[in-house]
């Protein structure tokens, strides 16, 4: 099951400045792993992640360098800011009240909460 627009809106840059906070990552790279570890949830093309990528670059959570892979093949590389990293922060707590009081509506199943 895929979010709609509005929920990706949100849910979208938090989980790639998460991805980011484990270490620096190229745009196929991300786009890979959010649908993985989402089980599908946050799967997205790149062409929604990279609008998404400039977008947080232009404020400063995140910053691009373009550099050799493993496969010799030029990538340009992404990597969480210092603003990016308390930009994620304050994002994990508001998303973690959010599920609380979801839960404590009844809308969300807790032992249904992680993904796949």
């Amino acid at each position: 099951m895929k979010l709609e627009r509005e929920l990706m809106r949100g849910a979208g840059p938090t989980a790639v400045l998460k991805l980011l906070e484990r270490g620096e990552m190229y745009g196929y790279q991300l786009v890979e792993a959010l649908e993985t570890r989402s089980g599908g949830v946050l799967g997205m093309g790149q062409s929604t992640l990279y609008p998404m990528l400039y977008n947080l670059e232009a404020k400063g959570l995140i910053k691009s360098k373009r550099k050799t892979g493993e496969t010799g093949r030029e990538r340009k590389y992404y990597q969480l800011t210092g603003k990016g990293k308390q930009k994620l922060k304050a994002d994990t707590e508001q998303w973690n009240h959010l599920a609380g009081a979801l839960t404590a509506l009844g809308v969300l199943d807790p032992a249904k909460a992680s993904p796949a």
